[in-house]
């Protein structure tokens, strides 16, 4: 897959963080989706037996996925990452402001990291995959949750039957999402690699 450059990028990360910062002080009354999925990856993780000295809470959010690791037995730190100061500011616990595209951990420094909803921003996600493979150590373990594919489909098809009405074109108006099948590959392709 090629490299990302800056004329191709989809989504815009300053009016990203511009968005987080903005809904920070209320996002914990609109977390339903993220509760959801902070519930099935902690799930997913309890039925791991094994000991997770380091973990990384990749886009954190305001610290509710977090917040659910560090109750789990086996995880003992958890270091929360976002790239909003605000939303990261609502969190507890260590904290570090990152951009998923530029992560600044060293080689086989971490044996978790969970993202829940914030990997289906990044513009290069193989990139992205790379760096979380190379942070963790040989044997670490990557969950992660994100939009995909047919998410909104609805929606987007609506937006484009609209404007084509009116407009005479349609115009893309919800984010693409990555198709399904498609990561499993690419996270294949990624961690199986020597």
């Amino acid at each position: 897959v090629p490299a990302v450059t800056p004329d191709h990028r989809i989504f815009d990360r300053r009016l990203l963080i511009a968005r987080r910062n903005r809904m920070a002080d209320g996002a914990a009354d609109h977390e339903f989706l993220l509760a959801r999925v902070a519930d099935d990856l902690t799930e997913r993780l309890s039925a791991i037996k094994r000991h997770f000295p380091v973990a990384l809470d990749l886009g954190a959010h305001h610290g509710l996925l977090g917040a659910r690791l560090r109750r789990l037995p086996g995880v003992e730190l958890v270091v929360s990452a976002d790239l909003s100061p605000a939303m990261l500011a609502r969190g507890s616990g260590p904290r570090v402001l990152v951009d998923e595209e530029a992560l600044p951990f060293r080689d086989g420094a971490l044996d978790l990291v969970v993202s829940g909803l914030s990997l289906q921003h990044v513009n290069d996600l193989p990139g992205v995959l790379a760096q979380i493979r190379r942070a963790l150590k040989p044997d670490g373990l990557l969950l992660a949750s994100m939009l995909g594919g047919a998410t909104l489909s609805e929606l987007r098809e609506a937006f484009a039957a609209a404007e084509d009405e009116i407009e005479g074109g349609a115009s893309p108006r919800v984010a693409p999402f990555a198709d399904v099948r498609g990561l499993g590959a690419m996270v294949a392709v990624e961690f199986n690699k020597a």
